[in-house]
Order: C-alpha cells, then sequence, then structure tokens
C-alpha cells in the first residue's frame, strides 16, 4: 500500500509539469477515535486540524489533490469512579486525493493518507505521560470526503479518514485510527506551470 501510495504521488509531481495548479489553506475541527477489536471502551474525542493543499487538474472535471496537514487525534477512556484518559496523538498526514468537481461546486474525493506521529501522550488530571514508544511512527489511511467550493473560493468539507494499519508499535492490537473531519478551506489562487 506504501508502495501504490509513493506512486501516486511521484504521478502527480509529473502532471503539475503542465496545468494550471491550485493552492490553498484548510482547517476545522477532527472528531476522533480509535477503533478496532481491541480498541474497546474507547470514546470518541475532539481535535483540530490544520494544513495546506494544491489542486491538480488531470481532466475535464478531475484533479488530484495533495494535502500537508496536521491532524490532532486519539481517543478518551472513561473510568468508573475516577477522571477520564486522554489519549492524545498528533500527526503529520500527507493525503493524496482523486476528485471529481461539478459544474455547481459540489465534489467528492477518495484516496491514500500516509501519517507521520508528531507526538503521542496519556493524560489524566494533571498528569501527562508520553507514550509515543508504544505508537507506530507511520499510520496509513484511506480517506473519503464530500465538499462545497463557493465561486469566491471558500468552501466547507467533511471527510472521512479510514485507518488501514495498526496505531500498536508491537503489531499485535488491533487497533487503528478513525477521524471524521469537518473543515472550511480556502484557494488563495492559481499559478500557470
Amino acid at each position: 500500500m506504501k508502495k501504490i501510495f509513493l506512486i501516486i504521488v511521484c504521478a502527480s509531481t509529473f502532471v503539475v509539469a503542465k496545468a494550471q495548479v491550485s493552492y490553498g489553506v484548510k482547517g476545522g475541527l477532527n472528531l476522533a477515535n480509535i477503533v478496532g477489536d481491541d480498541a474497546e471502551g474507547a470514546k470518541a474525542k475532539v481535535g483540530y486540524h490544520a494544513g495546506l493543499f494544491a489542486g491538480i487538474p488531470v481532466a475535464d472535471k478531475f484533479s488530484i489533490q495533495p494535502e500537508l496537514v496536521y491532524s490532532a487525534q486519539g481517543a478518551k477512556y472513561e473510568e468508573d469512579g475516577e477522571d477520564d484518559i486522554n489519549f492524545n496523538s498528533n500527526y503529520l498526514n500527507i493525503p493524496v486525493l482523486a476528485k471529481y468537481t461539478t459544474a455547481s461546486g459540489f465534489y467528492g474525493e477518495t484516496g491514500p493518507q500516509l501519517g507521520f506521529l508528531l507526538s503521542a501522550k496519556a493524560k489524566q488530571n494533571d498528569e501527562k505521560v508520553d507514550v509515543k514508544e508504544f505508537y507506530k511512527s507511520t499510520d496509513f489511511s484511506w480517506a473519503f470526503g464530500i465538499g462545497y467550493k463557493t465561486s469566491s473560493n471558500l468552501g466547507i468539507d467533511l471527510r472521512y479518514n479510514l485507518g488501514l494499519s495498526s496505531i500498536d508499535e508491537e503489531g499485535d492490537a488491533k487497533a487503528k485510527n478513525g477521524v471524521f473531519q469537518l473543515g472550511l478551506f480556502y484557494v488563495l489562487g492559481s499559478k500557470q506551470q
């Protein structure tokens, strides 16, 4: 899967050479969780994401959209009679999405995402413990999204990042990231390559 992701990234760089490239900024809320057979009791927690993107047209109504996105993820566990334990994991995600846009501005998108773990901490009350050593340094997922861009280049999108790889460093636990993202974006401009 990682090889396919790299092939897509390389192929998109060749397309850029003759394309009208648009670029912009994005940000919004995450509703993140850890899902899977070994993630029993995990509850969703609110986080955020912020990043940059480029739109590379490849055909009429079709484009490739690579992104660079900081994403605050994780989950929380509620313990009887005790304070919640929050697991906070921060990733630098690189999705590369195939995007179909209608004439009205609505679009659908899907594609692979490679995430690099920046930090992972467990927090209960005011106590924080670094747990990064228990997480894999990379995370592979598949993104599915819909959105709408106005004629003034402002837009809104909804995306789900479905975790495909276990986040457990040992690989024994069936636990993956699952993240809903609701965000706003703005297309800053474009330049002819």
